[in-house]
């Protein structure tokens, strides 16, 4: 079952919508954090600052928009406020360590040169999924009538993925084959959490 199948019965129960607006902020809070994980302290950019801050500013804005989905507050990310708690903390993590195991295979990467690699490729995998995911989570809050909104991420999210490809072009020529296995790899996380989801809902 996809996700526009999904949301719709998600958006209809006040308690799972919030627990899916806490995993999303999870999910945002976590990727935020390794892109500062990767920061080299003297050498970070512009565009890696803004993308951690942005990041950040998404899980804070998905925690707010709880408000709005009629639900009391989940006030943590424990596993009793979250959908698919174990999968949703595995996803980012382990497709990090898939990158970078590729990485390492592929390219001899280690280091300061593997971190920043990984994240490129990390990071446009998991973008080019939100721009996927965050559409068509927002076409099924207006189709319920719903009052949360996520049209500030979607905007912000189409330009994190075009900094990302401008970031890879400059990393490798060959960008475009490291960029594919990067969402092979994500694919399948993807797969597995979306198949968790459907069996924690009983679907």
């Amino acid at each position: 079952m996809k996700l526009n199948k999904i949301l719709p019965l998600i958006i209809e129960n006040d308690e799972l919508h919030a627990k899916w607006l806490n995993t999303l902020s999870l999910m945002e809070n976590t990727g935020a954090r390794k892109i500062s994980a990767c920061e080299d302290p003297l050498t970070v950019t512009y565009i890696i600052l803004k993308h951690a801050a942005e990041e950040h500013r998404h899980a804070f804005y998905l925690k707010k928009q709880i408000e709005k989905a009629g639900a009391n507050a989940c006030p943590t990310y424990e596993p009793a406020y979250l959908l698919a708690p174990a999968q949703s903390r595995y996803y980012l993590n382990q497709l990090d360590i898939d990158v970078c195991r590729y990485l390492k295979k592929e390219l001899g990467l280690s280091g300061k040169e593997l971190r920043f690699a990984a994240y490129l490729l990390v990071t446009y995998a998991i973008e080019v999924r939100a721009d996927e995911l965050y559409p068509v989570y927002q076409e099924a809050l207006e189709n319920a009538g719903s009052k949360v909104n996520v049209k500030s991420i979607i905007l912000e999210e189409e330009g994190h993925l075009e900094e990302m490809i401008s970031q890879l072009k400059s990393f490798s020529e060959n960008w475009r084959e490291h960029a594919e296995k990067a969402l092979e790899l994500e694919a399948r996380l993807f797969s597995d959490w979306t198949k968790a989801l459907i069996t924690e809902l009983t679907l």
